[in-house]
């Protein structure tokens, strides 16, 4: 397992976006926030580097024509689609129902428990996690 670089590649593509999410926070935001790392959404897209770092380390290794680039190609972008579609809209869906937690906790009624927003990415997010994980698994796989 350790030898398979293309898994090697996938994952190491993934923990860089973490790690990225971090720094992009905080040059944003001039805070660090640790959390980011273990949490989905936000700058850049680790479900797309390590979805695409996937497919080129595969691509690499057996070829643009073979069944298993095929396959994880179809894979990338069926993550890509629920990172930028799905989990975005369910994000949205969230933000709006604590819109209306906050109003109804104003009023008394209700204890506040706020819905996690950042669930899902923008396209930009998507596109850069692609091109994170298209840059570590050509630098890493042969």
């Amino acid at each position: 397992m350790f030898e398979n670089r293309v898994l090697l590649a996938a994952l190491l593509a993934g923990f860089i976006a973490q790690i990225l999410k971090v720094i992009v926070n905080y040059l944003v935001k001039g805070k660090i926030d640790f959390r980011l790392f273990v949490t989905s959404g936000g700058m850049p897209s680790s479900h797309t580097a390590l979805v695409v770092a996937l497919a080129t380390g595969v691509c690499r290794e057996l070829g643009w024509n073979s069944i298993e680039f095929a396959i994880a190609v179809v894979f990338a972008l069926i993550v890509m689609y629920d990172a930028a579609g799905v989990r975005r809209a369910v994000g949205k869906q969230a933000e709006v129902l604590n819109i209306i937690m906050a109003d109804v906790v104003h009023r008394g009624k209700f204890r506040e428990e706020r819905l996690k927003e950042l669930l899902g990415h923008t396209p930009k997010e998507v596109f850069a996690g692609g091109v994170l994980g298209l840059i570590v698994a050509c630098f890493y796989v042969p």
